[in-house]
């Protein structure tokens, strides 16, 4: 059914536009400069040889090579595409068929739009296949649509795999050049946590990285989690939703506020403010005001729907997430193990498809009670699942000693406000203790040269 119904529509292209780029460029080779943001890859364009001529312009401009006819003639020919007359006389006939240069962008939106058209035929094929043979479940079917749908709007594709030059030249190169240029640099580097220390350990909250954040309950992951939700979204300036499976809006927002007003959250509980109080709060809610932070407090989301919210949300930079153990799997799992690995798994996939960092949350076991004198948290402390460790790129945790301090003997005295950061996995670099400031009255972590008691 479905390949008579593709089989009757034409694959939509515009050999005029698709000449008139290419002409346009061989004429003035800064054209392409004006059309490369456009026309991602040479895949963009319908003709095979269009696709050669297009992807040999882009490799003479990436070498900083003149974009010269002949040049592009010699590879032509070398590749098999052209003898020398037809070369010859195809490239000229490019070059006459430019109506005017100064349109080549729009022409290149048009090469662009049929292309966008090409994949979306494509994909509606393979979505009309999958729900015609009823092999796989319907969620599956539609979240795997919903995935094609915007690798489109974003115009990548992950249905083949792609050559190492492709990438290099397509991606790698690309980034390079915006993290060395000083007025792209900030955009494209590490996202800060608002922890200085952190971030040199880190780099950053990086694109596609899944980051967990390991602590005993009370220990304080949900206020190291808001302060990290904070400071990325006032801070850096970036728009971040934060789900949360244990908590609701309400006390989320109430914490937000009692760490940025600096007024106790006991007094934020019980309504008990100065006048002073409403003043630091007034002042903060200011502040507070036009920051992109977003709070879901949905307790039986799974990943997939967690997906689908952060995309129709659009231009999401941070995901942050309380907490892991909360989670039920969009699969039915023999285990709990394997349901938790299941979870993992799909917040790494969504991280790499939506390109941010995501950040989760997760209880440790009690091993760390029974340790002895040292009760610092290791890997081996994630409960449930190896795959925890194993799907996430960074995992931190958070270790106050005070929260020992039944445990310890009466002479020894802890200092109540003393914390570390814990980096025990780092896919980007070293692992190492960070030592931080924890102030339990206004929910609030912060690096110790920062510290102030307001």
């Amino acid at each position: 059914m479905e390949d008579f119904l593709l089989n009757k529509v034409q694959e939509p292209y515009s050999m005029e536009a698709e000449q008139a780029v290419l002409g346009a460029i061989l004429i003035d080779s800064e054209c392409y400069d004006r059309v490369s943001n456009l026309i991602a890859r040479p895949e963009y364009f319908y003709i095979p040889q269009h696709r050669s001529i297009f992807s040999i312009i882009r490799d003479l401009k990436l070498l900083n090579q003149k974009v010269d006819p002949l040049i592009v003639l010699e590879a032509l020919k070398k590749q098999g595409d052209y003898d020398d007359a037809a070369g010859k006389t195809y490239l000229a006939q490019l070059a006459q068929s430019v109506p005017s240069v100064q349109n080549v962008e729009a022409y290149a939106k048009i090469i662009k739009e049929k292309y966008y058209l090409r994949t979306l035929m494509e994909a509606a094929g393979e979505m009309l296949k999958n729900a015609a043979n009823e092999e796989l479940p319907a969620e599956t079917i539609m979240d795997a649509a919903e995935q094609k749908i915007y690798n489109i709007r974003q115009g990548t594709r992950d249905n083949e795999p792609t050559k190492l030059s492709e990438i290099i030249q397509s991606e790698v190169y690309e980034n390079l050049q915006k993290l060395s240029s000083p007025e792209t640099a900030e955009e494209f580097k590490g996202i800060t946590t608002g922890f200085s220390m952190l971030d040199k350990y880190t780099t950053g909250l990086n694109k596609s990285d899944l980051i967990l954040i390991g602590a005993r309950p009370a220990m304080g992951k949900t206020s190291f989690a808001l302060n990290i939700a904070r400071n990325v979204a006032m801070l850096a300036k970036k728009k971040v939703v934060f789900f949360s499976l244990e908590m609701g809006k309400e006390q989320l927002a109430q914490r937000i506020l009692s760490t940025e007003a600096r007024v106790e959250s006991q007094k934020m509980r019980t309504g008990e403010l100065t006048d002073d109080d409403w003043q630091r709060i007034a002042t903060a809610t200011v502040a507070l005001n036009d920051i992109e932070l977003y709070f879901d407090d949905t307790s039986t989301i799974t990943v997939p729907e967690m997906k689908a919210r952060v995309r129709k949300m659009r231009d999401v930079d941070c995901v942050i997430i309380d907490y892991l153990q909360l989670m039920t799997g969009s699969k039915k799992t023999d285990s709990r193990v394997q349901e938790v690995s299941e979870i993992t798994r799909s917040l790494k996939l969504m991280a790499k498809d939506l390109k941010i960092p995501v950040i989760t949350c997760s209880q440790l076991s009690r091993s760390t009670e029974g340790r002895g004198k040292s009760h610092k948290p290791q890997l081996s402390d994630l409960r449930e699942s190896g795959s925890i460790e194993q799907d996430a790129d960074i995992v931190m945790m958070l270790y106050r000693e005070s929260y020992y301090d039944t445990e310890n003997d009466e002479t020894v005295i802890t200092d109540e406000n003393k914390a570390q950061v814990i980096v025990a996995k780092n896919r980007h670099g070293s692992t190492g203790e960070i030592d931080l400031n924890w102030n339990g009255s206004y929910t609030m972590f912060s690096t110790p040269e920062l510290y102030h008691d307001a």
